[in-house]
């Protein structure tokens, strides 16, 4: 009998974003194929050789593992940062593979690039277009009509109403409520971006431009 290699799944970051992804993936990858994959944290700063259960290993062990594939998801808050280790997969020859919790809900006619994360309780609405790495944190939405970029990050409870365009990098804190735009005359949130807890935008955010407050102005 013929012992096929296994699988080696790995979620990037072993700090709290990537604690909080891996319970997601081991439900999403695992429920089937157990006995052929091994989903472990990669940390280039690790401590512990086990978190939460699961193997922690530095990037150069992980590529050094006997494995039949390997396929990352980078689970890391930092947008540039896993810009930076994206394009270190990729030249390494690496896949990436998204997170879909169970219970996140996507609509009809949505598009969404590799690597991305969707926590418990995110919906995508229908005809929206999201770029690669994106993270959708808990209970954070994307309505009709929007389109958001590469390295986007969505913190827990984002309300991202219909008909907005996200540049890429940009960061939407906790709670931040952004308007909805129009069809032709989207609102516009600028490449890196970033946008404070709570903030309620009703207007266009400028390219690497910090607003907060009700409503959202630059600080």
């Amino acid at each position: 009998m013929t012992v096929q290699p296994k699988k080696l799944l790995a979620i990037y970051g072993a700090s709290g974003c990537g604690r909080s992804v891996m319970p997601v993936a081991a439900t999403m990858l695992l429920s089937e194929d157990r006995d052929r994959c091994e989903l472990l944290f990669i940390d280039d700063g690790r401590r512990d050789p086990i978190v939460n259960g699961r193997r922690v290993v530095t990037y150069a062990e992980f590529l050094r593992e006997p494995a039949g594939s390997r396929q990352i998801c980078i689970a890391i808050a930092d947008s540039k940062v896993r810009a930076r280790l994206a394009a270190r997969c990729e030249q390494d020859g690496i896949a990436s593979f998204g997170v879909v919790a169970t219970n996140a809900v996507v609509m009809d006619e949505v598009e969404i690039g590799a690597g991305s994360i969707l926590s418990p309780f995110v919906t995508i609405a229908s005809n929206v277009r999201i770029g690669r790495c994106f993270h959708g944190n808990l209970y954070s939405y994307v309505e009709h009509d929007c389109v958001v970029g590469d390295f986007v990050t969505f913190a827990p409870g984002v309300k991202c109403n219909g008909n907005v365009h996200i540049g890429d990098f940009a960061y939407l804190g906790a709670g931040c409520v952004i308007k909805q735009g129009r069809p032709g005359a989207p609102l516009v949130i600028g490449e890196g971006a970033i946008v404070g807890m709570g903030a309620v935008v009703t207007k266009d955010v400028p390219a690497g431009a910090t607003v907060v407050g009700n409503p959202a102005r630059v600080s």
